[in-house]
């Protein structure tokens, strides 16, 4: 599967079977774990095996069960972007493992003794784990992508198939507390401008756009243009 595949294929699943995740497949999430850590200066976990992040009545009220692996998705002040644009591409390799995920951001109990949150940093949210007992559900998009985008280009063209790539796969993006609060602008040069809009959750805008911004780099093709 590739990761073109793996945007379309990922779903959030909230529900998982009680089967252990390979050993292979820890490893190769965990080394891509510590390679994003070191680009981004982040410091993103893998929790294997722990229940009660998932066991209190905060996650039977968000429809979670089964939950026993997890990603602790934390950073500094101020690196959230950074934070959600690589923990995606753990999440997508993720999905081309045959894995589920979901990201979340409310609905889970903090477990401080299973994971390090240093004093310079924070646990923005996690993301759920393993065989789930059904694979998602795709929610209709009602908006086109024209509705996340402008054009700040000084000549009024058509969009490139490139950035139109890019936005469809951005629309695909999960987000914490399932809003699209971003827009994309194309500007001279094949430049792209990426930055979130108000929200009443504003605390997780930040990390949405850095998904988004993953699945754009992806569907786009990164030779084809230059984050501004």
């Amino acid at each position: 599967m590739t990761l073109e595949e793996a945007i379309i294929a990922r779903h959030s699943v909230r529900q998982y079977i009680d089967k252990p995740i390979e050993a292979e497949k820890i490893k190769q999430l965990q080394d891509l774990i510590d390679e994003c850590n070191r680009q981004g200066n982040l410091h993103i976990q893998l929790v294997t095996n722990e229940p009660n992040a998932f066991a209190g009545g905060l996650a039977k009220y968000g429809k979670f069960s089964g939950i026993s692996n997890y990603i602790a998705m934390i950073c500094k002040k101020g690196d959230d972007v950074n934070l959600g644009y690589y923990g995606e591409k753990v999440v997508l390799l993720a999905q081309t493992l045959g894995l589920n995920t979901c990201w979340v951001g409310l609905t889970f109990r903090k477990q401080p003794d299973k994971y390090e949150v240093r004093t310079d940093e924070k646990l923005i949210c996690v993301v759920s784990l393993g065989y789930g007992a059904n694979q998602g559900v795709q929610h209709s998009q009602k908006k086109g992508f024209e509705e996340f985008c402008k054009d700040g280009r000084s000549t009024q063209e058509a969009y490139p198939d490139w950035f139109v790539k890019g936005m469809k796969a951005a629309l695909l993006a999960p987000t914490a507390i399932n809003q699209q609060k971003f827009e994309f602008i194309l500007h001279d040069g094949n430049k792209v401008e990426a930055r979130t809009r108000f929200t009443m959750f504003n605390g997780y805008a930040p990390i949405d756009l850095g998904i988004a911004k993953c699945h754009f780099e992806i569907g786009a093709g990164k030779d084809y243009f230059e984050w501004m």
